[in-house]
């Protein structure tokens, strides 16, 4: 017996239109045959399609938790909507009728099971994946050349606040974007994204003394990155075993990609985790030039907010598959964890789901801070930190919420501490005008998980709500 979810096959899709592709075909009629094998894990059919000809789908769950998924119809698409709708079909109980396997695909399952054989003899035999031998004289070549390019970017950005941002014509901008390119030739991924981030607030014609402000706040993000990635590439080159640093995120900064085993090598991975999705949002950053799916999600051994991070490069977005929003309850075989603080990058590869109950909400309750100043406190020294993450999330509980004189929402905690709510820079969706739907009543006594910001130009931090928690409803205000 097959046991999956809508929500889990919604997790397969590549894109929210191959969903809504795949459900269509169910609705539609449009399956001439659906299919069981006699052993239960496959599922098989055939599928009207565009041309004269059927397409053959199929999803096998020999591995009930990483099904392989095929079809004959030519999309570079995977799962493609014919494999998708297959699922639909069986999870919206259509009648799939006992079958044997079609010959071609019984031969791609016996190749398949051969290469797994194999893998198991090998584990069996004790043959490890040797460690990837590190090319010293090689990496010694490439951090010279980044501690070049830090000393190139060190002179340009002394020569732009010495000159003042107020003088940054459109020329300005244009050598910045020369550098930018330079960068690469330098192997500092890293200052080409923040560089290119400089030269974007200031080529906006928005509100001036906003954009100042923001553009001195990305100098001195650039300034700490030179000062700390000149740090670490010296030492680095007085190591004799040039290792990596796994307890910072400065590696990924100067632009290396970590590798899974990398990271369970660091000791950086655990296994069968539950992970459950608070808020989830996608947003286009131009200066990655990538689409980026962000995640938020809490583990319920530890209470942790991790995040998932999912990069999809402008050529190559329409082939990556896009995430979205998760409302089941993830089981994680292993899970991955990047080097960081608070809200650190977790990944993983695999996974299999159970329903959110009740006794999930509640325990996502009881692991909210009660107290403003000392989660304040926490967030207030991970700032201190110009590297690190400048919106970090936290869930607390709100034990009022009011109206100020300016008609802006306050929440506020039991000792009477407050916080303006307001929104942050790094959302592009205000969340905020969505609150005049509840009565002020139902928002008090309850659990917002809050995105942070601290204003340069005040001193102070600012959050917007981004799901809110009453009772067992877990309302999800980004979706």
């Amino acid at each position: 017996m097959i046991d999956i979810t809508e929500v889990f096959i919604d997790t397969l899709a590549p894109n929210s239109a191959a969903i809504k592709n795949g459900q269509g075909l169910v609705k539609k009629r449009r399956f001439v045959q659906l299919n069981q094998s006699e052993d239960g894990v496959v599922l098989f059919g055939e599928c009207g399609g565009s041309g004269s000809s059927n397409y053959y789908p199929s999803a096998d769950f020999v591995v009930s938790d990483k099904p392989v998924m095929r079809c004959t119809c030519p999309s570079r698409q995977l799962p493609c909507k014919h494999v998708l709708g297959l699922l639909y079909a069986y999870v919206g109980k259509e009648n799939f009728v006992s079958a044997t396997i079609p010959e071609d695909l019984a031969v791609k399952r016996e190749k398949m099971s051969k290469r797994e054989e194999r893998k198991s003899e090998l584990a069996a035999e004790g043959a490890t994946v040797k460690p990837k031998k590190v090319n010293k004289s090689a990496l010694k070549k490439k951090i010279g050349a980044q501690l070049e390019g830090l000393a190139v970017l060190e002179k340009l950005t002394q020569s732009l606040i010495r000159a003042g941002l107020g003088t940054i014509d459109a020329k300005g901008v244009k050598d910045i974007q020369v550098h930018v390119k330079m960068m690469g030739n330098y192997y500092l991924t890293g200052a080409q994204i923040e560089l290119r981030r400089l030269a974007l607030l200031l080529s906006s014609s928005d509100n001036r003394e906003k954009t100042y402000s923001l553009a001195i706040e990305q100098l001195t993000r650039i300034h700490a990155f030179i000062k700390k990635g000149r740090a670490h590439l010296t030492l680095k080159l007085e190591d004799p075993d040039m290792s990596l640093n796994h307890e910072s995120t400065i590696e990924e900064w100067l632009g290396h990609a970590w590798q899974l085993t990398e990271l369970k090598e660091c000791g950086l991975m655990s296994s069968d985790v539950e992970l459950i999705q608070l808020s989830f949002l996608s947003y286009d950053d131009a200066a990655r030039q990538e689409y980026v799916d962000l995640g938020y999600w809490i583990e319920k051994s530890t209470g942790d907010i991790h995040r998932t991070l999912q990069y999809r490069p402008y050529k190559a977005a329409k082939y990556i598959h896009e995430e979205d929003s998760f409302t089941d309850v993830a089981l994680i075989p292993s899970l991955y964890r990047y080097p960081g603080d608070r809200n650190r990058r977790v990944r993983f590869e695999s996974m299999s789901t159970r329903p959110l109950t009740n006794q999930d909400v509640e325990w996502i309750v009881s692991k909210a801070s009660y107290s403003f100043s000392e989660s304040f406190k926490q967030i207030k020294n991970q700032l201190k930190n110009p590297l690190a993450d400048k919106n970090p999330v936290m869930l607390l509980h709100v034990n009022k919420i009011s109206k100020s004189q300016q008609d802006q929402f306050v929440i506020t905690d039991e000792s009477g501490q407050h916080l303006v709510l307001d929104q942050i820079v790094a959302l592009e969706q205000n969340t905020l005008p969505l609150l005049q739907y509840f009565a002020l009543e139902e928002l008090s006594d309850t659990t917002m998980l809050l995105m942070f910001e601290h204003q340069l130009d005040t001193g102070r931090l600012k959050a917007q709500p981004l799901t809110l928690i009453k009772g067992m409803d877990m309302i999800r205000l980004l979706y």
